[in-house]
């Protein structure tokens, strides 16, 4: 199982936030592309870039720091936040990241977001964010009446690189992953399926691995220091039958 270490961007800073709440912010870092060869140096294969800018403006906001993300990493990088429109997600994978993330626009438009993924085949991650089991859009501050797992099952067909399910009520949280939630979401779909929000502990990501999920995106854990990157990597590619399939 791939594990994903967050980068949130916000006014070109590495911050979390608590349950997608942008009054509940925590500074983790000035220097985004430092915090990206931290990770990097700890064996990180993948790196999750989130513009929080982006994602409450509706258009991409740190292209500087991801840009110095991208150069300072060395490995591939996913993007999401604010990417509703072709000429975003052509500006984002300019920056060099391998991959970009769609939400609200897909919901809101899903007719759009099946062309632009036939467009950029394998560069389009579905990014499905939900509370009490709805997706959630516009950088968490809506809800909608589309249940995630129907989002899912309707978008599958799409040459998808991957679907990140976020738990809005778990992210940041330190709670634990919905586990149940997401590997059922996995189960109803042929496209890899990366878990995000609530990942704690060691045992959260074992969890996960065993439950065949493709990916694991790890957040204010590893800021904390209550896992330690190198260690989820080695119980993760650990686990039988885990899978080891590219996100």
């Amino acid at each position: 199982m791939l594990i994903l270490p967050a980068i949130d961007l916000r006014g070109g800073q590495c911050v979390r936030l608590r349950q997608g709440d942008y009054s509940q912010e925590t500074v983790f870092g000035a220097d985004p592309a430092a915090m990206a060869r931290r990770w990097v140096e700890q064996g990180a294969a993948y790196l999750h870039l989130v513009d929080l800018d982006g994602a409450r403006q509706g258009h991409p906001v740190n292209g500087d720091s991801v840009r110095r993300i991208v150069q300072a990493a060395g490995v591939p990088c996913q993007l999401g936040g604010g990417l509703r429109s072709e000429e975003h997600i052509t500006e984002a994978l300019g920056w060099g990241v391998e991959r970009v993330i769609l939400g609200t626009r897909a919901l809101l438009d899903p007719a759009w977001c099946e062309g632009v993924c036939w467009r950029f085949p394998g560069r389009i991650c579905l990014g499905i964010d939900a509370r009490q089991g709805r997706v959630a859009i516009q950088g968490w501050e809506r809800d909608s009446d589309q249940s995630a797992l129907d989002l899912a099952r309707r978008c599958c067909a799409w040459p998808l690189a991957a679907i990140i399910y976020t738990d809005i009520s778990r992210d940041g949280m330190l709670e634990g992953p919905n586990v149940e939630a997401t590997a059922e979401l996995a189960a109803a779909v042929n496209v890899p399926v990366i878990a995000s929000g609530g990942v704690t502990t060691l045992e959260d990501v074992v969890r996960l691995a065993q439950r065949g999920l493709a990916g694991c995106i790890i957040g204010r854990a590893l800021y904390e220091g209550r896992i330690d990157l190198r260690e989820a990597i080695a119980r993760s590619s650990g686990v039988p039958g885990s899978g080891e399939r590219p996100a």
